[in-house]
């Protein structure tokens, strides 16, 4: 069998174990020391030492030594403690623990429910009012924290009861729960960003430059729908009666935004224009970031002992989640390229005679798919980069290419058999909202996802513009 054919042996059994559920980190460290030590397996270098000592007639006991440290003695293994220093070294990745502390912290800070509160009575006149608030709230508030998972538990907590009770439609609900609290990967600044940047070698202020617009976007386009379902269907979101909301003014309004949404929103506008604007680099504006999402606990008198420990805990997990990641896709892949995987497709694109277009169709075609099965960080760290040596070959910018990746991945956590804010959602809302409702729900929200990818392909200044005008081509 030929090193090609192993390579694509390697990433087929590599695919068919994740499905069976095995750690996605682990099982690639695994099969990359495996099939590296096949890959780089050098005879003459493992038992030199053992060789050596057998000439020279040494006992039974160094000759076992020399033997067991001989098999040891393979590349593979100083590839793999080479590849863990410069992931454990990298500066990107520096910037993920804080914002993953700042998004945690803001979390516990009880600031959401009344961004939520405030953003629901000032919206109270337009169609689905409740929905568009939520949809704000979860872009908000993704947008501080960048994980999914806990913008849609704690959305699914605090606005999808709500709507429940203000006899919103159960589908229409609970799609603007998944569809909203997915945005925190797209939207700067955004852990996935970082991570795409690491794998890419993009510069990571010039994808949050580039992903703001299309971030903004398709937040519009989600807000859009609702308001516009909401006219056509008012049955399905029913205006609130003045009983529900009250007799509240213009400057009681005034008063919660200046409580609720200003601080947070001036915590991430100073994170953001701090990196954009070069006064920062992403890991000095991440600590501040995190700095300000905890004096915002004590503003709002939430910080408590416990609520740090968690938000410590949570950020030590997740970036070791990130971090072994990396380790073990950057192993999987160098063994993978060593062994000729990536020529092999490489050369079968290539072949193909196809334009970029057609590329980057069939491109957003298999990531799409691989969002069924699989998460986004698997998909960026160990699919993204098989496509990425194929990107000069078709004219296409790797930046341009990184946003569209960001906006498809929104469909990952929507798309069954996976769709994780499905199931996120279907943790914490109550029995009667079955899982079927759900993804009928999120349906919709994967049409404005494909959208908004047309019209970033046909009008990609969107992406370009603001880091045109910020930093030049």
């Amino acid at each position: 069998m030929s090193d090609p054919i192993v390579a694509l042996s390697m990433l087929a059994i590599f695919l068919f174990v994740i499905l069976l559920g095995f750690p996605v980190a682990f099982t690639l460290m695994a099969m990359g020391i495996g099939f590296g030590y096949y890959a780089y397996f050098d005879a003459d270098r493992m038992w030199r030492a053992y060789n050596k000592a057998v000439e020279a007639g040494a006992d039974q006991l160094t000759q076992m030594e020399l033997w067991i440290e001989g098999l040891f003695n393979n590349r593979i293994f100083d590839l793999f403690i080479n590849q863990t220093f410069s992931v454990m070294a990298n500066d990107v990745l520096t910037a993920v623990p804080l914002f993953l502390f700042m998004g945690y912290i803001v979390e516990r800070a009880n600031i959401v429910a009344r961004l939520f509160k405030t953003l629901n009575i000032a919206a109270r006149n337009l169609p689905g009012s409740m929905a568009v608030a939520a949809l704000i709230t979860c872009t908000l508030f993704a947008t501080a924290t960048g994980i999914v998972g806990a913008v849609v538990t704690l959305m699914g907590l605090l606005a999808f009861p709500a709507m429940l009770k203000a006899r919103y439609n159960t589908s229409l609900a609970a799609g603007v729960i998944c569809a909203g609290g997915t945005l925190g990967i797209l939207i700067p600044p955004s852990i996935m960003l970082i991570v795409y940047a690491a794998a890419s070698g993009v510069s990571i202020v010039k994808l949050y430059a580039g992903a703001l617009f299309p971030g903004l976007l398709l937040a519009g386009l989600y807000v859009t729908y609702v308001v516009t379902r909401s006219m056509l269907q008012p049955h399905l979101a029913p205006k609130p009666t003045k009983e529900e909301v009250g007799d509240i003014t213009t400057l009681q309004i005034f008063v919660q935004l200046l409580t609720s949404f200003f601080p947070l929103a001036f915590l991430i506008l100073a994170v953001l224009g701090a990196i954009l604007f070069g006064l920062a680099t992403p890991s000095e504006a991440a600590a501040v970031g995190a700095l300000g999402g905890l004096l915002l606990t004590f503003v709002y008198r939430a910080f408590t002992w416990q609520r740090l420990r968690e938000s410590v805990y949570l950020t030590v997990r997740t970036t070791a989640m990130v971090c072994w990641l990396f380790v073990g896709s950057w192993t999987f892949s160098s063994v993978f390229s060593y062994l000729g995987g990536e020529q092999i497709i490489s050369e079968f694109v290539t072949s193909l005679d196809i334009t970029a277009i057609q590329f980057l169709i069939m491109a957003q075609i298999i990531i799409f798919l691989l969002g069924w099965p699989l998460e986004w960080s698997e998909i960026i760290i160990i699919f993204v980069p098989i496509f990425l040596p194929l990107l000069p070959h078709f004219g296409i910018d790797p930046l341009f290419f990184g946003i569209l990746v960001a906006l498809n991945l929104q469909t990952s956590f929507l798309t069954p058999p996976m769709a994780m804010s499905a199931y996120y959602l279907k943790g914490i809302a109550p029995p009667h909202v079955q899982l079927n409702d759900i993804f009928k729900g999120n349906y919709p929200y994967l049409a404005m996802v494909v959208l908004a990818m047309i019209i970033l392909y046909n009008v990609p200044q969107i992406a370009f513009w603001l880091p045109d005008q910020v930093y030049g081509r």
